[in-house]
């Protein structure tokens, strides 16, 4: 049976147009007890800002200005992940140890030069997220002294895709603390238990 298909109507585009982009809605408050998804950004619903290992760090400081985030995904050259890349990472000591290292000057810096790299990334399953809570992952970030980690879900053959992040900072705003500008992981997690202490 030949279906016959009309044509949909169209139009111009107007101007001053829009676009529609990956969001994700996450609870304004939460309690240690609330469900770990429930601080995880989840890549499946809100796009990462990504950048090449050898893009100049310079560079990558301004991607996280425009794009108001304070954690990069670091590709290599096939699209896979080659590490991750903070605003501690870019503003802390690590271009000034690289520079002693190795010598040149700031401009020279790459992200590969300070990133943390995949061979040194602690991931957590997603399955595992799934059965936690909000507790759990704080004690995670805690154990590991970071203020991120990324979350991976695994298939059959053991290959992993990373899936989520968890921010200390986020997690911090969504327990209700105000953390003002940059700032060391000891004193997200003394905000953060003096939070609970009091509770």
């Amino acid at each position: 049976m030949n279906r016959e298909y009309a044509a949909l109507p169209a139009s111009r585009l107007k101007s001053g147009s829009s676009f529609a982009r990956p969001t994700q809605v996450l609870p304004e408050r939460v309690t240690l007890e609330s469900n770990a998804t429930d601080v995880m950004t989840s890549l499946r619903n809100v796009a990462v800002v990504t950048v090449r290992a050898k893009t100049a760090m310079d560079r990558a400081n301004a991607k996280m200005i425009r794009y108001g985030v304070r954690t990069l995904l670091v590709l290599d050259d096939n699209e896979k992940v080659a590490g991750l890349i903070t605003a501690n990472d870019i503003l802390g000591e690590k271009p000034m140890r690289h520079l002693q290292e190795v010598g040149g000057t700031h401009s020279d810096i790459q992200v590969c030069d300070v990133m943390t790299p995949e061979s040194d990334l602690e991931v957590i399953k997603l399955a595992d997220v799934m059965a936690a809570k909000v507790g759990h992952i704080v004690a995670t970030l805690k154990a590991a002294g970071r203020q991120h980690a990324l979350v991976v879900d695994v298939d059959a053959s053991g290959h992993q895709t990373v899936c989520g992040l968890f921010s200390a900072t986020q997690i911090a705003r969504q327990l209700g603390l105000t953390l003002q500008g940059y700032f060391e992981v000891a004193r997200t997690f003394a905000e953060i238990e003096k939070a609970i202490a009091s509770a």
